[in-house]
């Protein structure tokens, strides 16, 4: 199926590795010209080299700090130029998982933190790129949310960004649907990133075994024996972005693998 995205102007956040490459990649690859930031250059810069020559496309890589609303004014605008344009925004940047800490021991300070840096994180970035999408007179949003706004387990801030992430995102959806904005939100569960085959490396060294056992062990224990990966959802948000999905706004949905005993109807 043609996703009908040639040539569409997209902003990824946070994405020198992780889900947040992985959208990129595959943004690229469905015909994208792409803008990825991070706050670490060197890291982005290979990164942008790599999917440049994946795909053919063009991919911009820019320095931004998305606790500091002037680097993503910053970040947007540069993008906008480099590009031509923005059509697609993906919100992804933020420390996976959050502060921890359960009611009794997290702090206020790591909280607000933790939500400054992703909903209002995400919010900034939306904002300064409202005027591009308008102009382009259609667009995608993607925020990506986390598991721990479904099930929070006894932590705290992770749960809290997340809801509001989602709710933030239906709020998006109302306000800009009627320019031709689709606006939605995804909940990663548990998801193989490098990081993930990164502790994989350390815990085969001390047990023993290999990198190749754990992950078949790990795939083994889901409810489809396949644990998602950063690429599944690449794939996925793809999917959400392109014209023939209309159809979906102002949704949260689970990219879990169906592993969540929760249920929403």
């Amino acid at each position: 199926m043609d996703l009908q995205l040639t040539g569409k102007k997209a902003i990824v956040t946070g994405s020198s590795r992780g889900i947040g490459r992985a959208i990129a990649r595959q943004l690229a690859l469905e015909g994208c010209d792409v803008a990825i930031c991070a706050r670490t250059a060197g890291p982005l810069q290979q990164a942008a080299a790599e999917l440049a020559t994946e795909s053919g496309r063009k991919v911009v890589p820019i320095v931004c700090d998305t606790l500091n609303a002037d680097s993503i004014k910053h970040f947007v605008a540069t993008a906008a130029q480099e590009l031509g344009g923005i059509n697609i925004v993906i919100n992804n940047a933020a420390r996976v998982g959050g502060t921890p800490g359960t009611i009794e021991t997290v702090s206020d300070a790591d909280v607000l933190r933790d939500f400054e840096e992703k909903v209002v994180g995400y919010l900034r970035t939306v904002q300064a790129a409202i005027p591009y999408l308008k102009q382009a007179g259609w667009g995608r949003v993607i925020n990506i949310s986390g598991g721990a706004g479904r099930a929070p387990g006894t932590g705290v801030s992770g749960g809290i960004r997340n809801i509001g992430t989602v709710n933030l995102t239906k709020s998006m959806a109302n306000t800009l649907g009627p320019y031709g904005i689709n606006v939605n939100a995804i909940y990663p569960g548990q998801t193989i990133t490098e990081a993930t085959f990164e502790r994989y490396a350390e815990q085969a060294q001390r047990e023993g075994t290999t990198v190749e056992a754990l992950h078949q062990a790990a795939d083994a224990r889901t409810v489809l024996k396949h644990v998602v990966t950063a690429a599944d959802i690449g794939c996925f948000v793809a999917m959400l972005c392109s014209p023939l999905s209309i159809g979906v706004h102002g949704e949260a949905i689970g990219i879990d693998g169906g592993n969540r005993a929760d249920m929403h109807y």
